[in-house]
């Protein structure tokens, strides 16, 4: 294994201390608990968005705490849950007076911390509210949830929710922009290659030379099917029709698409599979309205990708659109 590491067990930590000396002027990173917030939280009167999972999905989530996004975000151990007092530290950080939503994968761990972080903010008077992300379309269930995995649909939610609570909106309308986006979000990846977690020092699974996985998970969990290698387009057609008959989205339907690398894929492959899904959308009479062409959600250097499709209407466009400024994401002013 080669990792441009020092200590393995010290890897969360020093990436995330990079991260804070990168970019002070958008967030701090605080330990014992860990959690990332916002440079200028709390801010008072504004809805706080919190999200969270384990590490090695960079920039998920460390990377999206910024203006019009995420006001926290807590990482737990590579691809490990954060803690309950992760959550409930980042929870207290982050709110302003007006509530909290908290953003929760669909992962046992995850669904479990949130809700207890939740419960013991509850009885200090923080409201909250929790909506939970299960668009993969791949399984139903997995080696680490009960029911769909949440993936690729959270950065797009965060992004939404961000810009509902960065203009004003009350706790309830931001989390029914959020359970819109789980209700109308549908995601599939897929890999080349396993991944190394540094502490293990070898690969999660065994991938032949000529083998793949569809519908392969974020922690490199089993997935739909193990084939052999297809073109670039037989690949993403399985995908996309599988993605697209889930929902199902119809002829006319206006989506964000998210063409996503895992970590490993390089941009020039990317761009290359994002032609052939508009190809596959455009054939369906179905609109890209806004798109992401990159790595959102990875697993640390898996050589793979994700498709994820958002039906939308012109509110959450607007949302989209709204200004954004993280270390993983930003436009506008």
């Amino acid at each position: 294994m080669k990792k441009l590491l020092n200590n393995p067990d010290d890897a969360v930590r020093e990436s995330l201390q990079g991260l804070a000396a990168a970019h002070p002027d958008l967030l701090a990173v605080y330990f014992n608990p860990t959690y990332v917030v916002r440079s200028d939280a709390p801010v008072q009167g504004k809805v706080a968005v919190i999200s969270g999972g384990g590490s090695g999905h960079e920039p998920m989530h460390g990377g999206f705490v910024g203006k019009g996004m995420l006001d926290a975000a807590c990482p737990g151990d590579v691809f490990t849950s954060p803690t309950p007092d992760q959550m409930e530290a980042a929870t207290k950080a982050a709110d302003g007076g007006a509530g909290v939503l908290h953003i929760v994968k669909n992962y046992t761990g995850d669904v479990m911390n949130f809700e207890m972080a939740a419960e013991i903010c509850q009885t200090e008077g923080i409201s909250v509210e929790a909506v939970v992300v299960d668009d993969d379309v791949a399984v139903k269930d997995s080696l680490y949830t009960s029911g769909r995995r949440g993936v690729g649909t959270t950065v797009l939610m965060e992004k939404i929710c961000g810009a509902a609570a960065e203009r004003g909106n009350d706790l309830a309308t931001v989390a029914g922009f959020a359970r819109q986006c789980r209700e109308s979000g549908r995601s599939m990846g897929m890999a080349l290659t396993s991944c190394t977690v540094p502490a293990a020092g070898k690969p999660t699974f065994d991938l032949g030379p000529d083998e793949i996985e569809l519908g392969i998970g974020i922690h490199g969990e089993p997935g739909r099917e193990r084939s052999t290698s297809k073109s670039a387009r037989e690949i993403v057609e399985l995908m996309a029709e599988a993605v697209l008959e889930d929902l199902p989205y119809q002829k006319g339907d206006r989506v964000i698409a998210m063409l996503n690398g895992m970590g490993g894929t390089p941009l020039m492959e990317l761009y290359l599979l994002y032609g052939e899904l508009e190809r596959v959308t455009s054939a369906r009479g179905i609109v890209i309205a806004r798109n992401l062409v990159g790595n959102y959600i990875t697993s640390l250097e898996m050589q793979g990708f994700s498709i994820t499709l958002l039906r939308v209407d012109d509110t959450l466009l607007q949302l989209w659109d709204a200004p954004v400024i993280t270390p993983g994401l930003r436009w506008g002013g």
